[in-house]
């Protein structure tokens, strides 16, 4: 009975998957970059990073981004098992834990890991409240010394599911929009009044990029720096690592900002 009950759920989270590749294959998707190496679907991306996305859009990076050396942070609950399959069948690596419970096992996991794989996290995730930005993903930047990179994800007029963030789906030809912030990078020694700090800042530029994405896919507009968003089928074979520096240090080139100069740059 066990073996049928997982037989049917991997099934259904192939059917799943096929379905919302279709479903993506048939957007008008463009992306724009603050900095465009934050990409790890580019052949001059520089990482590793945390990618930070609201879970009602959490479809589009899930279509466009497997293969691209990246495990997701999924729930340690049941309900989270389809979606364990799902990601793997998309070329994601997986780490269960959650933004609530399940961190600490998250992180030691983490650590005992290559520390050259990117970190995908829904961070109002499993359970909401919905666009309520959880302190782990700051707390796990900061102990792992890896930027976060905020993705701003928005439909135009898409179908709304009656659950707890209103899962956006996109109407089959619509326009979906993805604005990616800059690197954030969090100071490994900050205390938990400052870990607040970060987080509510956080939460502010992660809304306020999907709002910008949002705008951007409903009116249609072109956007100066835009370029198509192309789903990457087969792993990259090159990856270019940087050092955790800041721009000021090296002005010649964009890669790890400050809290406060990232807040800037996307405001």
């Amino acid at each position: 009975m066990r073996f049928a009950g997982n037989f049917a759920m991997k099934l259904g989270s192939l059917g799943i998957t096929k379905s919302m590749l279709w479903l993506t294959s048939t957007l008008d998707s463009a992306i724009a970059y603050y900095d465009p190496t934050v990409d790890p679907g580019r052949a001059d991306f520089r990482g590793p990073a945390i990618f930070l996305f609201w879970h009602e859009y959490i479809a589009l990076p899930f279509c466009m981004r497997g293969h691209c050396n990246i495990a997701m942070l999924l729930s340690r609950h049941r309900d989270a098992e389809w979606l364990d399959c799902a990601a793997r069948y998309m070329g994601f690596e997986t780490i269960r834990g959650s933004t609530y419970r399940g961190a600490g096992v998250a992180l030691r996991s983490l650590m005992r890991t290559n520390r050259s794989s990117n970190i995908a996290i829904t961070p109002d995730g499993p359970r909401g409240p919905r666009r309520r930005l959880a302190q782990g993903p700051v707390y796990l930047s900061s102990q792992l010394q890896m930027p976060l990179v905020l993705l701003g994800i928005g439909y135009d007029r898409p179908w709304r599911l009656k659950t707890w963030d209103r899962f956006a789906i996109p109407r089959p030809g619509a326009r979906a929009r993805m604005v990616v912030g800059p690197r954030i990078q969090i100071p490994q020694q900050v205390d938990r009044p400052g870990l607040q700090r970060y987080r509510v800042q956080v939460e502010q530029l992660l809304e306020r990029l999907t709002l910008e994405a949002e705008a951007w896919a409903a009116h249609g507009t072109r956007k100066v720096g835009q370029h198509p968003l192309y789903r990457k089928a087969r792993p990259l074979v090159t990856q270019i690592e940087s050092p955790l520096v800041t721009a000021v240090e090296h002005p010649g080139e964009q890669s790890v900002l400050p809290f406060s100069t990232a807040l800037r740059e996307a405001g």
